[in-house]
């Protein structure tokens, strides 16, 4: 087939120089190995960005090594944490601007515990637990409503993430073989 019939979306050329010249290489991938492929990735990916803890089930189970399953709940969860705590400090003003139009109190028991513990453990007890008592999102707005800035939230969240991420996808590796994480 002359290559001016193959779609633009299967062919990926590359060139290098060796001792002989330039040497080029074209390599074609196939519609039904790219596009599921992409769908796994995608799915942990996006999975991690809402529930941490089921990116790597996923990843596992549907096959995916553990550093590429480990990347994409990292990258997953690193997303959510940048996209919310962007739009966090309008959303929180937001938030408590409607509180006390409704006559309802700013502080609520729950939100006098959650400053309790953040008094407490800090950044790093938060960025400790999102993973796995609050969700990427919940953390992030907890972090956002105590106002800590935003590198901070980013330097906690990524080592939590990184730690976290390690843990889950090691035992869901380790437990792989149940039936669990098969098809």
């Amino acid at each position: 087939m002359p290559r001016n019939q193959i779609p633009v979306g299967l062919l990926s050329s590359f060139a290098f120089r060796g001792s002989g010249g330039i040497t080029c290489v074209t390599l074609l991938a196939s519609k039904t190995t790219v596009l599921p492929y992409f769908f796994k990735c995608a799915s942990v990916f996006l999975l991690s960005m809402v529930k941490f803890f089921a990116g790597p089930i996923a990843g596992v189970s549907i096959g995916l090594n553990y550093m590429l399953t480990l990347g994409l709940t990292v990258a997953g969860m690193m997303t959510t944490v940048l996209i919310i705590s962007s739009v966090g400090q309008a959303w929180a003003l937001h938030q408590r601007r409607r509180r006390q139009l409704k006559g309802k109190p700013v502080f609520t028991k729950r939100s006098r515990n959650i400053v309790r513990f953040f008094r407490r453990f800090g950044m790093p007890g938060i960025a400790f637990l999102t993973p796995i008592l609050f969700s990427p999102i919940g953390g992030t707005v907890i972090a956002t409503q105590l106002h800590v800035p935003r590198l901070r939230i980013f330097l906690h969240m990524l080592w939590s993430a990184m730690f976290w991420g390690a843990a889950f996808t090691m035992i869901s590796v380790r437990f792989s073989h149940l039936p669990f994480f098969h098809h």
